[in-house]
């Protein structure tokens, strides 16, 4: 079974890629001139999201500058050994709904501290697998069709992402533990 995920991963990109212009071929669609097309489109979406993300990076820098994060760290570390939550984990959490880039270098980081079969690992890289960049994802794709109300967009994304952490911080716990 495994031989055969594995060779259909192999293959099946280069199968699509191949795919689909023979199949806009076949149905004479002008294949290159809409691809052209799309990528115009897509540079112009492109600029229009630069002033978002340097708007979120900013944010960002000014987050971990200056001392919030440890800060909040600081005071929720004891609360979280009360309730068996390792305290190395939680910048992961609060990064990882910032920022994408920062939350694996985070996790990377953790992983050669401490080991990725380690429980600190462990409970890092499912954190990685079960969050999402929240912010990153508003910022971006609301910025580039113009949503400007994003209230209950931003309250149910952080609030996946919070759930997402503590069921991977239970689950690795539960399975590891």
């Amino acid at each position: 079974m495994y031989e055969a995920v594995s060779l259909l991963s192999v293959w099946l990109i280069p199968a699509i890629i191949v795919f689909i212009p023979l199949y806009g071929a076949f149905r004479k669609v002008p294949v290159y001139e809409t691809f052209t097309e799309g990528a115009k489109d897509g540079f112009g979406t492109a600029i229009g999201i630069i002033p978002h993300l340097v708007g979120m990076m900013v944010a960002i820098s000014m987050f971990r500058a200056s001392g919030a994060m440890d800060a909040i760290v600081d005071a929720l570390r004891p609360l979280l050994g009360w309730i068996g939550i390792p305290g190395e984990v939680l910048p992961l959490g609060l990064l990882r709904p910032l920022t994408g880039a920062g939350s694996l270098a985070f996790t990377t980081d953790l992983i050669q501290t401490y080991g990725a079969d380690s429980m600190i690992g462990r409970i890092a890289s499912t954190i990685q697998g079960s969050t999402d960049t929240t912010l990153y994802v508003l910022t971006v794709y609301f910025g580039a069709i113009g949503i400007r109300r994003t209230r209950y967009a931003l309250k149910v994304g952080l609030f996946s992402d919070a759930v997402g952490f503590l069921a991977a911080v239970f689950i690795c716990l539960l399975v590891f533990g």
